[in-house]
């Protein structure tokens, strides 16, 4: 089961963290991961490391976003699965939040997700195929966190994106769905929290973080054939985190 061999995929944000993760579980799973990212050095390890192909990426360019789709289908000849993963997540308050702050996240968490995904699921479009699996979050659509509104404000939007998407090209035989993950143990993660990452794990059931992995394999799933009649829908992959009614049962 998940098969995904010969499969092409395209991984954005794909160099670090759940990116990371999600492009060695497609590479684990038989893809041909091409790992698109603005950071080159760090990108071009990764797809050393699985045996992809690196492209740098930056999501915010349309015209960069649009030639990295055309160049990976004329080398490969199609493209079968996008995980469009790139996203930053700063702390701002909206107090101190400016207009540019907010125009930044929205710029790569938001509208980066447009630019690759146009021309992607036009391709997938054309060949009657495709998967695309969007990384949105829990913070935005079920949980919030002080100074985390512009964030969460994008990965909620991601959803409501996802559902419309999904509905335009089901008839083409591509689908749509999107990942949630709460707290997973990155890189950027572990510093911003700190010596907080062991708080941040009890405040989860399972009293660990996710790894990149645990993403990963989510993404595999809906990248399938299996997963052939599944699209607009989102799986939140978190430990449990969002369950308890109240804190004393996890303690």
């Amino acid at each position: 089961m998940f098969d995904l061999k010969d499969n092409i995929a395209v991984v954005t944000g794909g160099a670090s963290g759940i990116g990371q993760g999600i492009a060695g579980m497609l590479a684990k799973a038989g893809a041909r991961v091409m790992v698109c990212d603005i950071d080159e050095d760090q990108g071009k390890k990764t797809a050393s490391k699985i045996g992809g192909e690196f492209h740098q990426l930056d999501v915010t360019d349309r015209s960069a976003a649009e030639r990295v789709i055309e160049t990976i289908v004329q080398q490969h000849g199609r493209i079968d699965i996008l995980a469009a993963n790139t996203g930053i997540y700063p702390e701002v308050t909206i107090e101190d939040m400016t207009e540019d702050d907010w125009d930044k996240v929205q710029g790569i968490n938001l509208k980066g997700i447009f630019f690759i995904a146009k021309p992607a699921l036009a391709a997938m479009k054309r060949q009657g195929y495709g998967r695309v699996i969007l990384t949105s979050s829990i913070t935005g659509d079920i949980t919030g966190y002080p100074g985390g509104a512009f964030y969460g404000a994008t990965k909620a939007a991601i959803l409501g994106f996802m559902r419309s998407a999904a509905l335009e090209y089901a008839r083409h035989g591509v689908t749509v769905n999107a990942i949630q993950p709460g707290m997973i143990a990155t890189e950027g993660l572990k510093k911003q929290l700190g010596v907080l990452s062991e708080k941040g794990a009890k405040a989860v059931p399972m009293k660990r973080l996710g790894e990149p992995e645990d993403v990963g394999a989510a993404v595999c799933f809906f990248a399938s054939s299996e997963a052939k009649y599944i699209t607009g829908q989102a799986l939140v992959i978190d430990g449990g985190q969002i369950l308890p009614e109240t804190p004393d049962v996890i303690a």
